[in-house]
């Protein structure tokens, strides 16, 4: 089938595959295209954390486990896909460059040009770069310039956020997915990803922040007008209330994870309301022969995420905008939807709050993608529709190397 592409989202515990196809040629072209979801499946993934492979051979195994499953439920072969994932390594640089323009008016050569200079004029030793995105641009003496394409001016200047990574960890990365023959069209970090998806024009017209709470890193994204104006990543997760519930329980980690999913609450009246209520271990762990007060388990999550949320607080402190945010804090992923967190992002951001989602407009297999945990996978998919597909020859070209790499891994999955 024509137009049939791939998105894999590498986390530390799923990896998500997500087969897709655009549904005509004609809205191919638009913005945001209509496509058709085949397939969606998950997968454990055990061997990576913090976005650094621990055990090759048993990322590589979840990796291909994913992407068989969706393909066989698809009836689609992929040779390539684009790919998502986080990594506590992951940093963003700031930097700007001014440029004469070439011609009499600025085209798409002179934003390169401009884009290869500031990108190339930052010193990242040992690092790659994955992404440089333009901020805003300044033609001659105009400031805050969003697109200057066309403009008849000599001088240009852009300002730029630089995503970059170790080498060494997207060196693995790369290395594992070409063990399983799929090559990477390209790759999106997700602090850019998701946060496409779940905001509305309205939201980036005025200020506001992104808070996306990983297994070991929070990110946090500051849009205005537009354009993305700060982003930082906290080394701060949801692994972290894991480790303290482990602690403070006195129970192993596997029973602090069940404790954290199923008994999460952080509302302000657990105190209240559950003051003597207690969760009796043994009839949720055989092994385990202690009560836990839900008031204490509660106040654990709390302090953990007021930590956390304080953090995110001094990220808006460095650019000016503590509770000057109009349109307030978006909140992202399945953390979000933890019971009573709206009202604690309220009191430690003074902002208004909203649980950011996709929009429904899918739903496969009685699965909806229409959820926080869904965010980054569907925006890298729109996103390669916008950057990597548009002015490429992929879709309908004669290509001798996919014809190849399709042959090659038909054969590796038929051999015994």
């Amino acid at each position: 089938m024509e137009n049939v592409i791939a998105a894999i989202d590498i986390w530390s515990s799923k990896i998500k595959t997500v087969i897709w196809v655009f549904a005509s040629q004609e809205e191919v072209n638009n913005w945001i295209p209509s496509f058709n979801v085949l397939w969606i499946w998950i997968s454990e993934s055990n061997a990576i954390r913090k976005g650094n492979i621990l055990d090759m051979e048993e990322f590589k195994n979840n990796l291909e486990s994913s992407l068989i499953e969706a393909e066989k439920m698809s009836w689609e072969q992929m040779v390539w896909a684009f790919l998502s994932f986080n990594s506590s390594s992951m940093d963003v640089a700031s930097n700007k460059w001014i440029i004469a323009v070439s011609g009499e008016e600025i085209d798409y050569s002179d934003i390169d040009r401009a884009l290869d200079m500031a990108k190339n004029w930052v010193d990242l030793p040992n690092r790659e770069i994955l992404k440089v995105i333009p901020d805003t641009f300044t033609v001659d003496v105009e400031e805050g310039i969003k697109s200057p394409i066309w403009m008849a001016w000599r001088k240009l200047e852009v300002n730029t956020n630089i995503f970059s990574i170790s080498k060494n960890i997207l060196n693995n990365m790369k290395k594992a997915v070409s063990d399983i023959w799929l090559e990477i069209y390209d790759i999106y970090p997700n602090i850019i990803s998701s946060p496409e998806w779940v905001l509305t024009k309205r939201q980036k017209e005025l200020w506001v922040v992104v808070i996306d709470i990983w297994a070991s890193t929070t990110w946090v994204t500051v849009y205005e007008e537009w354009t993305l104006k700060h982003s930082a990543v906290i080394p701060l997760g949801w692994e972290s209330v894991t480790n303290d519930i482990a602690l403070w329980v006195r129970t192993s980690i596997d029973v602090a994870e069940k404790l954290k999913i199923e008994q999460w609450d952080v509302s302000p009246s657990m105190e209240e309301e559950f003051r003597d209520k207690e969760i009796n271990l043994a009839n949720m762990f055989p092994w385990e022969e202690w009560d836990v007060s839900i008031k204490y388990l509660s106040q654990i999550l709390t302090a953990r995420y007021r930590e956390i949320l304080f953090f995110v607080k001094e990220e808006l402190k460095r650019i000016w905008k503590d509770w000057m945010l109009p349109e307030g804090a978006v909140i992202i992923w399945w953390w979000a939807k933890m019971k009573g967190l709206t009202p604690l992002v309220k009191d430690v951001l003074r902002l208004p709050v909203i649980v950011g989602v996709p929009l429904e407009r899918w739903t496969i297999s009685e699965t909806s993608i229409s959820d926080p945990s869904f965010a980054w996978v569907i925006w890298t998919m729109i996103l390669a529709k916008k950057y990597s597909l548009n002015n490429s020859s992929f879709w309908f070209s004669f290509n001798p190397k996919w014809i190849w790499d399709s042959f090659v891994k038909l054969i590796k999955k038929i051999l015994p």
